[in-house]
């Protein structure tokens, strides 16, 4: 199978800020919103907003932008994991603006990306609360960004929302900018429309069989793809509860999260693969007695990329607490797709497969037994809901048979309509077409990512900006780095990267590791690390290091969402700026 093409119904009619309205008309006093602040009490302090109430702070945000903003304008979003948020995002929503989900400037290590995503949007007006309103204050001072008004949601009174003019949204209207992680590159503002939030929201609800009795639960940002869809879009669809809490609080406690979830029967929830991985390591025997699983609907597993082996560990770990191994569903997305894109099959296990390494890497899928001697497992990504999904020659744009590796093309109503303000890489990335082959509602999108087709399931296999390709032989950066995090004890799990650099005999491999926390600076042996890892990655990829250099934990520039940005790697390692572990 080379495709998988799936036609939609009608267009999208409806918006986000309308299904507030409906679910607020029909079920005031039912819970909208759960928040569980950890800061204010270790067990979690809960505040409840319905959706009268959320109803309100909406209309009082839309009232207060619509006299101050033109219909597109771009409205940035500046506040913590709080409803506060969901309600400033739906009132510029509301108001016809064109929201940009960001965060606060606390957030470390990512004051530059912040600024960076300010000046490219150009947002003139900023929405945050009173407890962060004065660092945002002072960090639009500090870097002289455009912003011309602060707002802070929570001191609006619910008054004014009676004022609020209504405002015609078509689906064709830009909703609000979804800036992409920064992980392959610079952020990059995708525009996302009404009609592409509700067509992937309808999309996802239908992949993991979201219904009446469910509730969300989530820590991911509320900032990222991911987060905001999960937490915000579905929930509108289905009238549904969702349970927030804040990212340092799941990071802090992971066990937080699986108690959410616990408490919360027919819970839907999403996490990238690190996270199930940190769960099984850090949550404790007597925790795992106080939580019962079996309940739990939808664990939908993304973001990054999806190895069995932590799948494995997770449901070891929780089996006792009665998880279910069906709930967990691996899946496929970006950014430009909104988010969501292919889904593995419901009520059934992961399907893991095997394949021989060398062939995989050349393009050719042959499977071999788990067993084999140089074998690479992958996890099928099932099939697409209402999309099309094509695996093309990237060089060509023709489609790939069943069992190559090709370039992932997504078309249908929920991708995007380009990057904000850069024509010439939209047009590159979004306005593709196929010979032969038509695409469902619109042109095909390029997503960058390879992947392949197998008894008509997606397997993704890496991305093409990722790729390292030495004397012609293409090698997996994510392949490498596991070989290289198993090559030595004082090589931290998850915290490893590899990429090629250019020297004067052509492309070279690099591989960048954090020191174990558990192994002191002075009791490294660099030596000793370097010799093991360029031994086991010549052993199972015939691939020659460059170098092999070993810094602090928790040194490795990543994105906003948490994952190690490969690019950003790249250009400290080229400019020495990752400090080593011990004496120079």
């Amino acid at each position: 199978m080379s495709s998988a093409i799936a036609h939609g119904g009608s267009a999208a009619t409806e918006d986000l800020p309308g299904l507030l309205g409906r679910w607020a008309a029909q079920d005031p006093d039912g819970v909208a919103v759960n928040h569980l602040d950890f800061s204010a009490h270790s067990g979690g302090a809960q505040t409840s907003w319905t959706w009268r109430d959320l109803d309100a702070r909406v209309g009082a945000v839309a009232a207060w932008l619509q006299r101050r903003i033109g219909k597109g304008e771009p409205v940035a979003v500046l506040i913590g994991q709080t409803p506060d948020y969901i309600a400033a995002f739906l009132g510029a929503l509301r108001a016809g603006a064109a929201a940009v989900p960001l965060f606060t400037p606390d957030l470390p290590g990512h004051g530059d990306r912040l600024a960076s995503v300010l000046r490219d949007c150009a947002a003139g007006t900023v929405l945050t609360t009173q407890d962060s309103a004065p660092a945002v204050a002072a960090f639009i001072e500090t870097h002289r960004l455009p912003v011309g008004q602060v707002v802070c949601v929570d001191t609006l009174p619910t008054a004014i929302a009676a004022h609020f003019e209504p405002v015609a949204l078509a689906p064709a209207d830009l909703a609000y900018l979804q800036y992409t992680s920064g992980s392959t590159g610079d952020p990059r503002g995708v525009m996302i429309t009404h009609g592409n939030v509700i067509a992937n929201a309808r999309q996802a609800v239908r992949a993991y069989n979201v219904r009446r009795e469910s509730v969300t639960v989530s820590w991911l940002p509320l900032f990222h793809d991911m987060g905001l869809v999960l937490s915000v879009a579905a929930p509108m669809m289905v009238g549904i509860r969702t349970v927030l809490m804040d990212p340092l609080a799941f990071i802090e406690r992971p066990e937080r999260w699986l108690r959410a979830l616990s408490a919360n029967p027919v819970a839907v929830t999403a996490a990238p693969n690190f996270a199930y991985a940190y769960c099984a390591a850090r949550v404790s025997d007597w925790e795992k007695s106080r939580l019962r699983l079996e309940n739990v609907g939808v664990l939908i597993d993304g973001s990054e990329p999806v190895l069995p082996g932590i799948i494995d560990r997770f449901h070891t770990a929780f089996a006792g607490c009665g998880l279910r191994p069906e709930a967990h569903r691996p899946s496929y997305g970006l950014a430009e797709a909104t988010v969501f894109v292919s889904a593995s099959t419901p009520d059934r296990p992961a399907v893991v497969r095997h394949f021989e390494r060398t062939s995989l890497a050349a393009g050719k899928a042959v499977e071999v037994s788990a067993d084999a001697e140089d074998v690479v497992a992958l996890v099928s990504c099932g099939q697409p809901i209402d999309q099309g999904v094509l695996v093309v020659d990237p060089k060509t744009g023709q489609p790939r048979p069943e069992g190559e590796v090709g370039e992932i093309w997504v078309a249908g109503p929920n991708v995007g309509q380009g990057y904000w303000k850069r024509p010439q890489e939209s047009a590159r990335a979004f306005h593709n077409a196929v010979s032969g082959v038509d695409a469902p509602d619109g042109p095909w999108l390029a997503t960058g990512d390879l992947g392949m087709w197998c008894d008509g399931e997606l397997y993704i296999t890496g991305r093409i900006k990722d790729l390292i390709v030495v004397d012609g032989r293409n090698h997996y950066p994510h392949d490498v780095e596991r070989t290289a995090e198993g090559a030595h004890a004082s090589i931290r799990p998850r915290n490893v990267v590899a990429f090629s650099v250019s020297g004067p005999d052509g492309e070279q491999a690099v591989v960048v590791a954090e020191r174990a926390k558990t192994v002191a600076p002075e009791a490294l042996d660099r030596a000793e690390v370097d010799r093991a890892v360029r031994a086991a990655v010549a052993e199972r990829h015939g691939l020659a290091l460059r170098e092999v250099r070993v810094v602090e934990p928790d040194s490795l520039p990543r994105t906003s969402s948490g994952k190690i940005s490969r690019t950003a790697c790249r250009e400290r390692y080229l400019t020495t700026v990752l400090t080593e572990t011990g004496p120079a």
